[in-house]
């Protein structure tokens, strides 16, 4: 039989290892029409269905990249670049623009009024609007 006290510390350990999720929201420019979306209207553009908004993505490494992603489409890094994949292949799509890190989409974003992005919510300011929290 396990100790459960040895048995508790691991689990605890474990806990505090695995990175905290942060809460994660889709900004525009505050100038853009859109004063809110649905979670279906964001993974449009994501998911390259809709031209209309500029999608600027996280990179790959990134935690807030897999959340939103797992949030708002429902699907995790490998299905969402083999989409992206099949529709720069096809001449469908481009990929979307890729930016360091929540503070360079904000950055992005806030210059561009067609542009749509994904932060963490605590790197929320003036200079984008939020359209839609998860």
């Amino acid at each position: 039989m396990k100790h459960p006290i040895k048995t508790g510390l691991a689990a605890a350990a474990l806990c505090l290892a695995l990175p905290a999720m942060a809460d994660v929201v889709v900004v525009v420019n505050p100038k853009a029409a859109e004063a809110s979306m649905t979670k279906d209207q964001v993974a449009q553009y994501f998911l390259g269905k809709s031209g209309a908004m500029s999608p600027i993505d996280q990179p790959e490494s990134a935690p807030v990249r897999a959340e939103f992603y797992k949030k708002v489409t429902d699907k995790d890094g490998s299905q969402v670049k083999a989409l992206w994949s099949k529709l720069v292949f096809t001449g469908k799509a481009t990929m979307p623009k890729e930016a360091a890190d929540s503070a360079a989409v904000k950055k992005m974003v806030a210059s561009d009024p067609k542009a749509i992005g994904y932060i963490e919510k605590s790197a929320v300011d003036a200079s984008v609007k939020v359209i839609y929290t998860p």
